[in-house]
């Protein structure tokens, strides 16, 4: 397909939806939390729901799916990826999780190294050093110590940005599998995962158990649900039609996104700290999608 940029606004403007979706997903999960529906619960039903959708739109995508044991790994690394961040942006500071999660250049090197066969170049390593001092400007604590995640919400942005990177990785090695088995495969890791944590974290008192079914949370989980559908067409939409590295740059968007809304709704902090360490990261992301 040939690239034409008189015609790319409409492909762009696809990928900003989605990742707008994305970026203020935190603000309707901690709505749900507040009347008693864990994000871990709201997860396993907002994918769920998905899943049975696009069962009933593309049927013969389990074929594909259990046809094709690699794509069970995407399932793995998309369900974790899924879980993680949206239990992390509901219960922690959204600036500081949002740029751990997009740690992605420094995992996606090594990830690729390993599973792509990828050579590491001198311009890999520069952007792994440049990931990781901006993770350190992020976490470094102001009363000395070590640089590290010191909270839950900070060890789930780490795990979420190491499982998205993963998930990455596993969409271009598969990325001659249907376009339907894929998406399936990701929807489905986030319903299972997000069920098996809640069931296991439920057992042993960590996690509430669902409220009483009511219409009000159910139908905001079914809306939500509807717009994550929404945002997954879109990015195939427009990744379809766009350049990698300029779907890559578009979908960085969630990270102002996210930390614009957090900040204006009490959600997330700024300082000069993470200004500075978030751009270490972002730029680290761009020297990513511009190779």
């Amino acid at each position: 397909m040939r690239f034409e940029p008189s015609s790319a606004w409409l492909p762009a403007l696809a990928l900003t939806f989605n990742a707008f979706t994305w970026g203020v997903s935190w603000w309707p999960f901690r709505q749900l939390e507040a009347i008693g529906l864990h994000p871990l619960w709201a997860t396993a039903l907002i994918y769920g729901a998905a899943v049975l959708a696009i069962s009933a739109w593309r049927p013969g995508a389990w074929g594909a799916l259990w046809r094709t044991p690699s794509l069970w790994l995407l399932v793995a690394a998309a369900g974790t990826t899924n879980a993680t961040f949206n239990w992390a942006v509901t219960i922690g500071d959204v600036v500081r999780v949002v740029l751990l999660f997009y740690l992605m250049p420094l995992w996606a090197v090594l990830l690729a190294r390993w599973l792509l066969h990828e050579p590491l170049t001198g311009g890999a390593v520069f952007r792994v050093v440049l990931a990781l001092a901006g993770a350190a400007t992020v976490l470094w604590p102001a009363e000395g110590g070590l640089p590290l995640p010191r909270s839950l919400p900070e060890w789930l942005g780490v795990l979420g940005g190491f499982s998205f990177a993963l998930n990455n990785v596993l969409l271009r090695r598969e990325a001659h599998r249907p376009e339907s088995a894929r998406a399936l495969a990701m929807f489905l890791g986030g319903a299972l995962v997000a069920t098996v944590l809640a069931i296991a974290l439920s057992a042993q008192g960590s996690v509430p158990l669902p409220p009483p079914l009511a219409v009000g949370w159910v139908a905001a989980s079914l809306a939500l649900a509807a717009a994550f559908l929404l945002g997954n067409l879109a990015l195939q939409y427009g990744a379809a039609r766009l350049p990698a590295n300029a779907t890559a740059v578009i979908m960085i968007s969630e990270v102002l996104f996210a930390s614009v809304s957090a900040v204006l709704l009490g959600a997330g902090t700024a300082s000069l700290q993470l200004a500075v360490g978030g751009a270490l990261i972002v730029g680290a992301t761009l020297l990513s999608a511009r190779h």
